[in-house]
């Protein structure tokens, strides 16, 4: 989490920066061999060069941001625990519990989908 500290402590309400946490700690916990890192400010997992997710933090939301690729693959899954998305995030509300099986299958599909990947983001 050495990582992210800088950009927890930036996030003034606690109640945000407690649930941030606690996700990144999640994907950290979970998947040992993903490279935590902050690109364009944002926390972000990597691996072997190549972006799995990120994460970034609003004012009314949590975004989560598994590329469009992900957000066309799970977007009736993504609408069916509640979230609202974009073509580039999905949005968790401060007041909604994070769908840690949906993050995982989010994870999961892009480590596999990019495993021969080689470019940072999908071509």
């Amino acid at each position: 989490m050495e990582v992210f500290a800088e950009f927890l402590a930036k996030i003034d309400n606690p109640q945000h920066r407690d649930r941030t946490e606690e996700v990144l700690a999640w994907v950290i916990k979970k998947y040992p061999n993903l490279m935590p890192k902050i690109a364009w400010n944002q926390p972000m997992f990597t691996d072997h060069g190549t972006y799995i997710i990120g994460f970034s933090v609003a004012k009314h939301h949590l975004a989560v941001a598994p590329e469009i690729a992900g957000i066309k693959y799970f977007s009736e899954k993504i609408v069916q625990a509640g979230y609202d998305h974009t073509k580039q995030l999905v949005r968790i509300k401060w007041d909604r519990p994070v769908d840690y099986s949906l993050l995982e299958s989010m994870i999961e599909f892009n480590i596999w989908d990019k495993a021969a990947c080689s470019t940072f983001w999908r071509k």
